[in-house]
């Protein structure tokens, strides 16, 4: 879990407030979004991206590591099986937080944090084929001025002799 911020916390102890965002993160990959309060969903959301990365990686250690934060392995195998293929494609960006009304009890600001399910925009796709093919053609090219310009300091050398 991230290195919690300065100030107060969101709970009255360090460990209940592990304890209340472990329970969010469950009943996020479980649900797929939950109602919460926008400074939860600021908090929850560095824990959630970080347990599905260790999901992407999907080895022994990795599930051991989402395991103690997630106690209940049912929701640990479907973060495993299905949220993680369904992100296979992204580089981070798993969550999305968007700001609802305030909350009709006290006013507090209320937020909606899910998990992103659509598929990488094919944009991106191409800008990094682009981008890839752009430092392909940039190896060879800078290449060739070095060797000409090697070329025109033996040439006139040549001519000297």
């Amino acid at each position: 879990m991230p290195t919690p911020k300065k100030g107060p916390r969101l709970a009255s102890s360090p460990a209940h407030e592990r304890l209340m965002l472990a329970n969010m993160a469950t009943s996020l990959f479980q649900n797929g979004r939950i109602v919460t309060t926008l400074p939860k969903a600021k908090r929850l959301r560095p824990l959630a991206e970080r347990l599905i990365t260790f999901a992407k990686r999907g080895d022994l250690h990795s599930r051991r590591r989402v395991m103690r934060v997630i106690r209940n392995k049912s929701v640990v195998h479907v973060l495993f099986t299905q949220i993680a293929e369904q992100m296979e494609q992204r580089e981070g960006g798993y969550t999305r937080i968007v700001k609802i009304a305030p909350r009709k009890g006290d006013n507090a600001p209320a937020a909606i944090i899910e998990l992103v399910t659509e598929p990488v925009s094919k944009k991106q796709a191409v800008v990094k084929e682009a981008e890839a093919a752009a430092k392909s053609a940039e190896a060879p090219a800078a290449e060739a001025p070095v060797e000409t310009a090697a070329e025109a300091t033996e040439a006139p050398a040549e001519q000297a002799e």
